[in-house]
């Protein structure tokens, strides 16, 4: 179990990855997530489930080295297996039947996401537009799959290196101005990003649903790390979530508490690094 079955590098530090767990790709569904931990006593990280194949028993997770933890991570081989591999947890991706025109709005880590909600959508005979965007043209990935699910596929690059130049920001709000309309936006990404869309789509009236990535640890809604205020009330992104609507997300007190433990989190890496260049 959790054997590391598929391993690919799809851009600088980022990775996919396709753990055999049988259980967990049996009710695995779109906009779910999984906690992993990759030694014994190493922390619990949130992944999301980027895919799954319910009848090989594999799940596949896409991450960014960003820290000590996704480093391990990064290190595991094929055959290698990860310690504890948890869920399907969290409330899956729901959709109004009547839906029609889709449009999904992936930024930096986004794509993985949103992958599988698209392949649904896709099988329903959904029209899906995409936008997906990154620092350049090297971090940029999953453009070919991405492409046999939708109707467009729009990519913008901060430095102008492939697509347009700017952000996806940039071309949502090109296609609004110029009358293009859907039922529903999906976004996800870094939070001031899906703030930026959300102010974007408010003046167009459109539903906006984002899905939120707060600091977690158990992932049953038991340590309350993942609080989230939604309007007036408090939620729990791990099991009210993670997906939300964006209208009613407090996007600057969520960059503010997931910024605790971002000082905590560089020591630990800066420490973990210097010790690997010093052979320990």
């Amino acid at each position: 179990m959790n054997e590391i079955v598929v391993k690919q590098n799809l851009a600088p530090n980022v990775w996919l990855m396709g753990i055999y767990s049988p259980q967990v790709a049996k009710k695995a569904k779109p906009g779910q997530f999984v906690i992993l931990r990759v030694t014994e006593n190493g922390e619990r990280i949130p992944l999301t489930i980027a895919d799954f194949d319910n009848e090989k028993g594999i799940v596949y997770i896409i991450f960014q080295v960003v820290g000590k933890t996704t480093l391990l991570l990064s290190q595991l081989n094929l055959s290698d297996k990860i310690i504890d591999f948890i869920g399907p947890l969290g409330m899956p991706y729901e959709h109004s039947p009547e839906d029609k025109d889709y449009l999904f709005v992936a930024g930096g880590l986004g794509i993985p996401a949103i992958f599988s909600k698209v392949k649904m959508l896709y099988s329903e005979g959904k029209n899906i537009d995409i936008i997906v965007g990154g620092r350049s043209k090297e971090n940029i990935f999953f453009e070919n799959e991405l492409k046999k699910y939708c109707n467009n596929l729009y990519i913008s690059t901060n430095d102008g290196s492939y697509g347009k130049k700017g952000f996806v920001t940039d071309i949502l709000n090109d296609l609004l101005e110029s009358g293009k309309r859907y039922d529903e936006i999906f976004a996800v990404g870094p939070v001031p990003m899906m703030k930026a869309v959300v102010d974007i789509t408010k003046r167009f009236s459109i539903k906006t649903l984002v899905s939120l990535n707060p600091i977690m640890v158990d992932g049953t809604g038991m340590c309350g790390g993942c609080r989230v205020k939604i309007g007036n009330e408090v939620k729990f992104a791990c099991v009210d979530g993670p997906i939300f609507n964006g209208f009613e997300v407090d996007f600057d007190g969520l960059m503010k508490k997931n910024s605790y433990y971002q000082d905590l989190e560089n020591i630990s890496y800066n420490e973990h690094k210097c010790k690997i260049g010093l052979g320990e």
